[in-house]
């Protein structure tokens, strides 16, 4: 990629570090806590369709009688009475980005949404806390029957029932307490449907942003991309820090079908008061591929691990992540697959940075069953401690139940070479500045599968987080 096809674009850091709650004036926020009443509320405001909201109440009452989930990093600290499930701007969502209301408008800006739709992308919805306020496609990609929508609205359409077939079938929520949770309350995220054929040359993108203080951000993605299609979409988050726990479990479900191809790409910037336990899932078809690109930077505690089920013969797919845990973060973090079809084939390249006492865990699971014959897996996972306070752990999972596959797994966990930083020195560079190279250079194979402007994004944040700032 020339630079002199794509900008860069200039992200004002304080969008990401708002402290002062904001007045509640433009606001509709619901009471903390979930019962009935809170599930037919959001219901309510949705105008959803009898079906939705029976499913709302049957995801709450999962909810009532689940435990909390066994792995990962304690959550004991998230108090559910004390999230308020909806909070939404009194604004309804616009097409046009001179209709936003000007305190939203303001936040987007700083983080640079709108340049980025006007230089680099087919298409951007952004959502602030419960609803999304702002939703847009090219009307070149619109041309070619692309549809990019919100959910809510969509399953007022003709895709109607493409929609009811599919919600939450690769997330049931009966997966976990907080899948059950985010199918009693979702609001707001993305439908995309892309036809048979069609390549969509430029990347879609959603932006969410938690703003409000002790609220949960339920969005649900849904992507579906037909036969012989191609797909890049970019998912970016943000929130700034508050003195309460936030909460973000939102969902992703992702239907690549035959020949088709999906690159989901996702850099997440939450804030350190931020529980995110997010669930993401893909189902691939005959000859599929699906790429996922994954930068996690932010959050008090981390679930974070996109599943891919290869259901079709020589169906394909890569993960390559890197987390980022610093002072005060607890970062659970990894990537599953089920290998199902002949001759499929997966990649998990995983990195993570400990820092400032900072834990990162990797964590995955891979599953080839008996029909899986000829499949390969390779799993490959470093970590790095930036110092001796920091901590790095591997969990890697593997079931396999045939004899004709072919599986590796590779893992190394380190500390910053004294030598490599004496080098640097030598050269005239300061102790902090050569950290950050060596860990930049180290993050390399993750950034460099992101677009231009996303890259650059990704190794300020580097940076900042070296710099602990």
């Amino acid at each position: 990629m020339s630079d002199n096809k794509q900008k860069v674009v200039e992200i004002d850091r304080s969008a990401y570090e708002f402290k002062d709650i904001e007045t509640e004036k433009d606001f509709y926020r619901m009471q903390e806590g979930l019962d009935e009443e809170t599930v037919l509320k959001v219901s309510a405001e949705k105008n959803d369709p009898e079906w939705m909201r029976d499913f709302r109440l049957k995801c709450l009452k999962l909810y009532n009688e689940m435990e909390m989930p066994k792995w990962g990093p304690s959550i004991e600290g998230l108090d559910m009475d004390r999230i308020t499930s909806y909070v939404r701007h009194k604004s309804d969502m616009k097409n046009n980005w001179e209709d936003v209301p000007e305190d939203i408008k303001n936040t987007f800006e700083r983080l640079g949404i709108p340049q980025a739709e006007r230089e680099s992308l087919a298409g951007v919805g952004a959502q602030y806390d419960s609803e999304l306020v702002y939703h847009n496609v090219k009307d070149e990609v619109a041309a070619q029957g692309v549809i990019y929508t919100d959910l809510e609205s969509a399953m007022r359409t003709e895709y109607a029932d493409m929609i009811k077939s599919h919600f939450m079938t690769l997330i049931p929520p009966t997966d976990h307490k907080f899948a059950a949770l985010h199918g009693a309350v979702w609001s707001g995220g993305s439908f995309v449907y892309v036809p048979k054929g069609v390549k969509v040359d430029i990347p879609l993108q959603s932006y969410f942003r938690l703003n409000a203080a002790g609220a949960g951000q339920f969005e649900h993605t849904l992507i579906i991309v037909d036969e012989g299609a191609d797909l890049h979409f970019i998912e970016g988050c943000s929130a700034p820090k508050y003195n309460v726990a936030n909460l973000h479990a939102g969902a992703v479900e992702l239907f690549v079908a035959k020949n088709a191809r999906l690159r989901y790409s996702t850099i997440e910037n939450w804030s350190k008061n931020m529980y995110n336990l997010n669930t993401k899932r893909a189902l691939i078809e005959e000859n599929g591929i699906m790429e996922w690109v994954s930068g996690s930077f932010g959050s008090h505690t981390g679930y974070l691990y996109p599943m891919t089920i290869l259901k079709g013969d020589h169906s394909k797919m890569e993960f390559t992540g890197i987390t980022f845990a610093g002072k005060g973060q607890n970062l659970d973090t990894g990537a599953k697959v089920v290998h199902q079809g002949v001759g499929t084939t997966s990649v998990i390249n995983s990195k993570s940075i400990s820092k400032d006492g900072g834990i990162g865990t990797y964590r995955s699971s891979v599953v080839i069953q008996s029909s899986a014959k000829k499949a390969k897996a390779s799993v490959s996972c470093d970590s790095l401690m930036v110092d001796s306070i920091s901590r790095a752990d591997t969990i890697p999972g593997m079931d396999i139940r045939t004899d004709d596959a072919d599986v590796g797994h590779e893992a190394k966990i380190g500390r910053i070479s004294d030598d490599a930083i004496f080098y640097l020195m030598s050269r005239g560079i300061s102790e902090e500045e050569a950290k950050a190279m060596i860990v930049s250079g180290f993050a390399n194979p993750v950034s460099k599968e992101l677009p231009l402007e996303y890259a650059v994004e990704m190794n300020n944040l580097i940076k900042l987080e070296m710099s602990g700032h």
